[in-house]
C-alpha cells in the first residue's frame, strides 16, 4: 500500500509543476504580446513620420525644379 500511494503523491506533483510551468508561460507569452504590439505602434509612428518627410522633401523638390 505503501508503494502505489508514493506513486500518486508524484504523480500529483509532476502534475501540479507542470500548471506551475504552464502558467509562467502563459504569462510570458501575454508579456511578449504587449511588447509586440506597442514595437508595431512605435514602427507604424516612424512609418508616418518618414512618409509625411518624404513628402515634404518631394514638394521641396518640386518648387526648386
Amino acid at each position: 500500500m505503501f508503494w502505489p500511494m508514493i506513486a500518486i503523491a508524484l504523480g500529483f506533483l509532476g502534475i501540479a509543476v507542470l500548471g506551475v510551468l504552464a502558467v509562467r508561460v502563459f504569462l510570458e507569452v501575454r508579456r511578449l504580446g504587449r511588447q509586440v504590439a506597442t514595437t508595431s505602434e512605435r514602427i507604424n509612428r516612424a512609418a508616418q513620420d518618414l512618409e509625411r518627410a518624404a513628402t515634404r522633401l518631394a514638394s521641396t523638390a518640386d518648387v526648386l525644379r
